[in-house]
């Protein structure tokens, strides 16, 4: 079984079992899993799959285990405005949360 999940303005089609990177979320003190609840659709095998949301997908959800955060790579912007003497180098660096599917729910 699958699932095409929303989180903040990505989409992720994950198993049972896949490990990936959301964007960062805040969790409380000790919370080890994550519960998406915005499913766009559901597959697998079966009569009744795959199921599609109008938007989401009534009842469905994911719940996932928290492996890691991580930050990704930093990226360095820089602006120049020619004859102007004016130059701005800025940097940025993402952070993420490492998690695995436990169980979709459908």
């Amino acid at each position: 079984m699958y699932a095409v999940i929303e989180d903040g303005s990505h989409q992720y089609k994950v198993e049972e079992g896949d490990t990936f990177e959301v964007q960062r979320h805040d969790l409380e003190d000790g919370q080890d899993s994550l519960t998406f609840d915005q499913i766009v659709m559901v597959g697998g095998e079966g009569v009744d799959a795959p199921k599609i949301g109008q938007p989401y997908v009534a009842g469905a959800k994911v719940t996932a285990k928290v492996v890691a955060e991580l930050k990704g790579d930093k990226i360095t912007i820089v602006k120049y405005r020619r004859r102007k003497d004016s130059r701005t180098k800025m940097g940025h660096r993402q952070r993420y949360l490492r998690v695995t599917v436990d169980k979709i729910e459908a």
